[in-house]
């Protein structure tokens, strides 16, 4: 019997970490209405920014796309995240200044 894990709202602690990286990007479209441009161009951002392991990258990302999101978004009613041009970029950075 597979035993259940206690979610206790840490990003490090969340299932979804460990999914292969194409389930792991659809939870992440399903709950950010995130495309897959925008998804690599996160990733590849962390990836230059010194975040190699990639369960690290990962909860950056999720704490990143919470960061983004509208406060008044509701998980599984995802409306997409706009950044406009030069937006994306800008908000890591701002992001990672916190």
């Amino acid at each position: 019997m597979k035993k259940k894990r206690k979610k206790h709202g840490r990003l490090e602690e969340m299932e979804h970490l460990n999914l292969p990286d194409r389930m792991f990007f659809h939870w992440c479209q399903q709950q950010y209405a995130l495309n897959r441009g925008v998804y690599n161009t996160i990733d590849n951002w962390f990836h230059a920014y010194g975040i190699i392991d990639i369960l690290y990258r990962r909860i950056n990302l999720l704490a990143f796309l919470e960061y983004a999101s509208d406060s008044e978004q509701t998980i599984g009613r995802a409306k997409p995240i706009k950044f406009g041009k030069g937006g994306l970029t800008k908000k890591l950075q701002d992001f990672m200044e916190m």
